[in-house]
């Protein structure tokens, strides 16, 4: 009897322990942090799977349809006001255009540097604004403060031109060499046929500006022979006065006939070839006309008063490895945010499809520029590295944690991946190396997170006080138990990012990328981590019997 008294007191003591047990456990899932609501709340979830499909769709979209380019757009904004004062000298122009034009526009707030330049008959002022300025709102700016101090500038000064600065349109992402295949082909006649083909790439989609670098425009030229002039008793000036009245344009004439007809007539160009040229009358000496062939060499060719060439080296001629071909270059802009992948992909492909008419005219190309080439080539490099370092860091849990514990952390970096490619393309940022860099830098962290959470699930499987606990409630526990030391981890790697944002200049807007991938990829990692990690934990792994 009194052992069966002891007995049923000890059975008692055990009950009592059990049910203080399972109110630590109710206290310990009740007071769940941000980690164990999130475990909680998906592990058993029917649409977790589908949100896990639904995040790396969006991760591809992203990759695919997401503006590459080599550099990150930066702004930059700028601009200057020509005033014009014909018969102005650099001293007045100084006085009563510069220093007013100076004083008006420090106005403006934003300035960071004015810098003025005074030549005879005009002045410019060129503006320059700090980097991150608004380049709508500075150019805004500039326009209102020159417009409403008119009334500043001198009586005689011409209607002030303002121009500003567009650097998403001036660096441009491809660039072509044309050259002509043999002599039969002249540097002017390339200029036109290359300058059509270039209003033709410049109706290409999300194409800026189209410009020709080393072009040799065709043009009438006259060298004057100042022995000749000397002989003829003719001055310069009156060569110039002579070439300059045959460049006016005559109006067309007019009025009513007596008949009561309208009548309208012209006077054709005077000049129409070379040969018309020659035979302008410059003066007359001894009762005889002087004609401008008898004191110069007149010639049609091109620009000689350009003095900038273009040329590509060969190998293809043996004894002169280093043969020089004069050539005209095709650099193509394209706008702000525009995918320069895709604008040179069109722009090439265009190309080919005008190959035989580029031959028929004796043209060949050079592709010597392509940035769409390098920001595709680092984007796909990019991904075939996650791809190598996943497959290291999963080869390296193999043998820390096992086969599937490895496999669920592999699972997650592209999903972090995909959410961080998704927020940037929604903000507007575009893949670039700088882009690439912030996701190659913060790719060590990335798993850390899920790392810890399958490393604690992990444990206490193992544990002596797992045996009662089912597989979702070790997971949601071990998840729980890690969450806010992960949290606070994450939060000052973060941190140490912040201080970027604050970086000013053009070193702050070439790094902007930096502290805006990196923070987005940690968080997303947490969250991926405490969502995915224990469903996926439920779904592969099994309790092992102690």
């Amino acid at each position: 009897m009194h052992n069966d008294i002891k007995n049923e007191e000890i059975n008692v003591e055990e009950v009592k322990h059990l049910e203080e047990e399972v109110k630590e456990i109710e206290y310990e899932l009740y007071n769940e942090n941000s980690a164990g609501k999130l475990a909680k709340g998906f592990i058993n979830h029917p649409l977790t799977f589908i949100l896990a499909v639904t995040i790396l769709v969006l991760g591809y979209l992203s990759l695919t349809f997401m503006p590459r380019e080599e550099n990150p757009q930066m702004i930059v904004a700028g601009g200057v006001v020509i005033v014009p004062m014909p018969g102005a000298n650099a001293n007045e122009i100084q006085k009563v255009i510069i220093e007013p034009l100076e004083k008006r526009i420090r106005e403006i707030k934003g300035v960071e540097n004015i810098f003025s330049i005074a030549k005879d008959s005009v002045g410019i002022v060129q503006v320059q604004y700090y980097i991150g300025q608004g380049k709508q709102t500075s150019d805004l700016k500039l326009y209102d403060q020159i417009m409403k101090n008119m009334d500043s500038l001198p009586k005689n000064a011409m209607q002030p031109i303002i121009k500003t600065m567009d650097i998403d349109t001036d660096i441009p992402v491809a660039a072509i060499a044309f050259y002509s295949k043999d002599e039969s082909l002249s540097q002017t006649d390339l200029y036109k046929y290359i300058n059509k083909l270039g209003h033709r790439i410049n109706r290409i989609h999300n194409v800026a500006k189209v410009e020709l670098k080393g072009a040799r425009k065709e043009q009438f030229n006259v060298l004057v022979n100042l022995e000749k002039l000397k002989k003829n008793k003719i001055t310069l000036g009156q060569v110039a006065q002579a070439l300059n009245g045959i460049t006016y344009k005559l109006p067309n004439i007019k009025g009513d006939t007596v008949s009561k007809e309208f009548v309208v007539f012209g006077i054709d160009n005077a000049i129409d070839n070379i040969k018309d040229l020659k035979n302008v009358i410059i003066d007359s000496y001894n009762g005889q006309p002087v004609y401008l062939k008898d004191i110069a060499d007149v010639f049609k060719g091109s620009n000689i008063q350009n003095k900038k060439r273009a040329y590509i080296y060969t190998k293809e001629n043996h004894e002169d490895p280093k043969q020089e071909i004069p050539q005209v270059t095709m650099t193509i802009s394209k706008l702000k945010g525009a995918n320069t992948v895709t604008i040179n992909k069109a722009v090439f492909e265009y190309l080919d499809t005008i190959k035989h008419e580029l031959a028929s005219h004796n043209i060949g190309f050079v592709i010597t520029r392509n940035d769409g080439y390098t920001a595709n080539h680092a984007v796909n490099e990019l991904v075939f590295h996650l791809v190598i370092s996943v497959v290291i860091i999963a080869i390296l849990l193999v043998f820390a944690l096992g086969f599937k514990e490895a496999l669920i952390v592999s699972l997650t970096v592209p999903m972090i991946l995909s959410v961080t490619l998704f927020i940037g393309f929604m903000m507007g940022e575009t893949i670039n190396r700088i882009t690439l860099f912030a996701l190659l830098l913060s790719l060590g962290l990335l798993v850390d997170a899920a790392i810890i959470v399958i490393e604690n699930i992990h444990r206490h499987m193992h544990s002596h006080d797992s045996k009662d606990k089912s597989l979702k409630q070790i997971a949601i526990e071990a998840t729980n138990e890690i969450g806010n030391p992960t949290n606070i981890a994450t939060l000052a790697i973060v941190m140490t990012f912040i201080p970027m944002f604050f970086v000013g200049g053009m070193m702050g807007q070439f790094m902007h990328p930096l502290p805006v991938f990196v923070p987005i990829a940690l968080f997303v990692s947490l969250l991926i981590a405490y969502i995915f990690t224990p469903y996926f934990v439920n779904k592969l792994l099994k309790k092992k019997e102690h």
